[in-house]
């Protein structure tokens, strides 16, 4: 059976930036990057719909090792993967992904110190086997092959299009189309300005308002420094910025709610004017932060409603017609295509079957340590990023802790380190996974999720300042993780 000494699942934004950290940093490990699918890029290869794009800027959901060169800092779908692409090839990383490999399971021997891996190869439907002392989980939070689907009486009456984006169909010519789009997120907030330009008209259909904020698609400041600076340099400058900026607003945000709530509804006001029902429309109830605050650039969106191409229609659906759908007030929208933009399927560790010595892992029975790794289980890294800023800034975090400790379990000659509750740790509070964010799309599944509990390393805290402390500057040696399993080749 092949061995390597660590494994990384998944080759989309986390992936590659946790080969290149790797590479650079544990230079004698073996390493493979497995991929269930065809190609890199994950989120930004798989979604495809018209428009799709960041909602965060670039220079943050960027690599900390590679600068963003491009004018706009809010990029859509093909720059982010060309971006991906361009790192997998100035660090040589195509060599190590292997495609169409999807891990089913994985059994950590602690007689032997190695993960068994169970890989099912997409392209044949056969199944193979290989070891590694170390897996790096980077495949995200979401089912790449399901999405989530509510259910809608009469849907199968629709004598039209129904569309999930998630699954959105090559070539599809929709000119001239009248399209309902379902949902408030950032995925139909992007479709809509998208799609307004060749459809007859959008309707933006929500069952509650979200809370949105425009800013420019180009960061001037950044573009400015690009001029007099090094890339590198006017990169980390811009960085830090932003950073700063993102977490500014989110303690407003969390700090003083109802006056950021005032000053998000009134911008929108003045983009839409003084007659549009904003209260309806663009007045969420709850606080702003309570779910993620969608971002409009350069105000496309609002553009597209004033244009009347657009129009945001607040209520329940009732059910599908055979022409739309008819709302529970009596309204009907007359649609040839209907966009069901309503959210990703959430699910844990990717839906691999992990266990230790045969023993299955129950992920709700663990606890978090520092919201990477789990009480009681070996030598396993995910990676998962920030809900109120850019993932990838903790993606870096994470790809950095990984190799520190591969690299301290190297000069203590062990091959196994373990997070374990403390005596101290076990009159611990218990929180979830995620606290205080609450869209559906991780109320559901959140039971499902790992503890946390309320202090240091057992916190996953969700903000880069406090993480940066927890995870980059602390030592790695603490006595809530144990090494054992001492090297004797």
């Amino acid at each position: 059976m092949e061995h390597l000494d660590v494994v990384i699942i998944g080759a989309g934004l986390s992936g590659i930036g946790a080969a290149v950290h790797l590479q650079t940093l544990c230079p004698n490990k073996t390493f493979a990057v497995l991929e269930s699918r065809h190609t890199l890029g994950g989120t930004w290869d798989l979604f495809r719909y018209p428009g799709v794009r960041s909602d965060s800027d670039m220079h943050t959901l960027g690599y900390s090792f590679k600068p963003w060169r491009a004018e706009k800092s809010i990029a859509d779908g093909p720059a982010i993967r060309d971006y991906m692409n361009e790192a997998a090839d100035e660090h040589k990383l195509r060599q190590h992904i292997r495609y169409h490999h999807a891990l089913k399971s994985a059994n950590w021997s602690s007689e032997e110190a190695r993960w068994t891996l169970n890989i099912e190869r997409k392209n044949s439907g056969t199944t193979e086997q290989i070891s590694c002392n170390f897996i790096s989980m980077c495949s995200g939070y979401y089912n790449y092959e399901q999405a989530y689907q509510p259910e809608f009486k009469g849907i199968e009456d629709f004598k039209g299009k129904v569309i999930h984006p998630q699954f959105w169909p090559e070539n599809l010519d929709y000119t001239g189309s009248r399209v309902a789009i379902i949902g408030s997120g950032a995925t139909a907030m992007t479709m809509v300005p998208a799609m307004a330009k060749e459809a007859a008209h959008i309707s933006m259909v929500q069952r509650s308002p979200t809370y949105v904020i425009s800013r420019p698609a180009k960061d001037w400041i950044a573009n400015t420094l690009r001029k007099v600076l090094p890339d590198t340099l006017a990169y980390r400058i811009t960085r830090f910025k932003n950073v700063q900026m993102q977490r500014l607003g989110y303690w407003r945000a969390r700090s003083a709610p109802q006056k950021m709530k005032q000053q998000l509804i009134s911008w929108v006001q003045d983009e839409l004017g003084p007659d549009y029902d904003v209260e309806t429309n663009f007045t969420p109830r709850y606080n702003p932060w309570d779910e993620r605050v969608c971002l409009v650039p350069d105000g496309d969106l609002f553009e597209a409603i004033n244009s009347g191409k657009a129009s945001v229609v607040t209520a329940h659906i009732d059910c599908f017609t055979d022409t739309g759908l008819r709302l529970q007030n009596g309204d009907e929208i007359e649609a040839d295509i209907v966009i069901t933009a309503t959210g990703l399927k959430v699910e844990v560790m990717s839906g691999v079957c992990f266990s230790v010595d045969d023993q299955p892992i129950s992920f709700p029975e663990t606890h978090a340590y520092k919201g990477m790794m789990f009480s009681d289980v070996p030598n396993l890294v995910q990676t998962f990023g920030y809900v109120n800023a850019s993932w990838t800034l903790r993606a870096d975090l994470t790809a950095e802790f990984v190799c520190r400790l591969l690299n301290r379990m190297d000069e203590l000659g062990m091959q196994q380190c373990t997070p374990r509750l403390r005596d101290q740790d076990l009159p611990m509070a218990k929180r979830p996974w995620i606290d205080d964010f609450s869209p559906g799309y991780l109320k559901r599944v959140m039971h499902l999720f790992p503890m946390q509990g309320d202090k240091a390393p057992w916190r996953n805290t969700q903000n880069y300042t406090l993480d940066k402390k927890m995870i980059r500057n602390a030592p790695i040696d603490d006595d809530a993780l144990v090494f054992s399993n001492k090297n004797l080749s």
